[in-house]
């Protein structure tokens, strides 16, 4: 095999020996998620099974971008590549912008090979490209963003600046005896995982694994934690933190309905705020909310602004067209599915949820 020429970029399949130096690239890059981790890529592999292809671009010996790909194929069908599943994120992350069009063209070709050329690439603006809604951007509904928050130097200072509503809210959780807690590891796995059980049934949706996250807990080692809400000793609320550089992010938060007028919701996302503001993190994700709808709502209150998600999909011809389409419509068909799932028996929809969810990449 010739020797790449000098500055000439180069693609090949990250190995086993790379994975420390794919996981500084990640650390060090101002757009990285840590679902670009390679620990994403493990539970990946470990609790669903799914073949990951992660490519790396190199130039002079030296990384210079990234792109990481799961294929996500239901039975009898060709499935997705997607970078990345099972969260709002994924795509290509480059300190050269000549590396993303070779990558870009690899993972066509192993679309061409896998997943009859269905390719989706999940990329986002970061933090500080983020474009602030205008009153206009207000009224568009059904668009998805994430929600960040730039955090100040301490807790007490993020405190001060919230409005005297929020403030109220927060110290009201507090009074209601809501206490926060968190843990590495997996010793709050299980009390976490009912409370998602439990609230996944009742929005409607399939619940993942016990095993996926047991998987996120153990491969993110010292960057994944478990952030609980008690009441008189009870886990009423939990949710998955990840940390990825200067930003912590929440893939999965959950608090059981029965206990929503005591606002268990506010003394665990306070909770987790808190905990960002005062190890020095700088930026706080929300996750992926709806414009204008309710979990959107929820947290501009706390100061998040939206960052726009550019999500990318092609096929053989190439990025498919955005077309027109009927939000209403859609959301009515959503709605219906939801409300059959909610009505199933609680140990059917525990059973059959996790065997539905390792095939939607959302």
């Amino acid at each position: 095999m010739n020797a790449p020429k000098p500055d000439q970029i180069t693609i090949r399949h990250a190995n086993n020996s790379d994975h420390e130096a794919w996981d500084n690239f990640v650390e060090n890059h101002p757009k990285a998620t840590p679902y670009h981790l390679i620990a994403w890529k493990t539970s990946i592999e470990s609790a669903y099974g799914h073949k990951c292809y992660y490519l790396l671009a190199e130039k002079n010996a030296c990384i210079i971008g990234i792109l990481p790909l799961a294929h996500i194929k239901p039975p009898l069908l060709a499935g997705t590549l997607c970078s990345l599943p099972f969260c709002d994120l994924g795509g290509i992350l480059t300190t050269n912008d000549e590396a993303i069009a070779p990558l870009t063209t690899q993972a066509r070709l192993l679309a061409k090979e896998h997943s009859n050329n269905k390719l989706h690439l999940r990329h986002s603006l970061t933090p500080t490209e983020r474009c602030d809604s205008t009153e206009e951007d207000s009224q568009v509904t059904h668009e998805k963003v994430r929600m960040v928050l730039s955090l100040p130097e301490t807790s007490a200072i993020l405190l001060k600046s919230f409005k005297s509503k929020l403030r109220s809210q927060v110290k009201k959780s507090a009074k209601n005896g809501i206490t926060y807690t968190q843990s590495t590891g997996t010793s709050s796995l299980d009390a976490f995982y009912a409370v998602m059980q439990s609230n996944m049934r009742v929005l409607g949706s399939p619940v993942h694994s016990k095993e996926w996250f047991r998987e996120i807990l153990l491969n993110f080692k010292g960057k994944a934690y478990i952030g609980t809400v008690e009441l008189n000793g009870d886990i009423i609320g939990a949710a998955v933190l990840l940390t990825v550089g200067q930003t912590v992010t929440v893939p999965w938060a959950s608090t059981l309905a029965e206990f929503n007028k005591l606002s268990p919701n506010m003394g665990l996302y306070w909770g987790m705020l808190d905990f960002a503001a005062n190890n020095n993190f700088k930026y706080f994700d929300f996750g992926r909310s709806s414009v204008n709808e309710g979990t959107y709502r929820f947290k501009k209150q706390w100061g998040a602004t939206q960052v726009p998600l550019n999500w990318i999909d092609y096929d053989i011809n190439g990025i498919i067209p955005t077309s027109p389409h009927n939000p209403a419509t859609s959301n009515r068909y959503r709605e219906l599915i939801a409300s059959i799932w909610a009505k199933l028996p609680r140990p059917i929809t525990n059973l059959l949820g996790p065997l539905l969810r390792r095939y939607i990449s959302l």
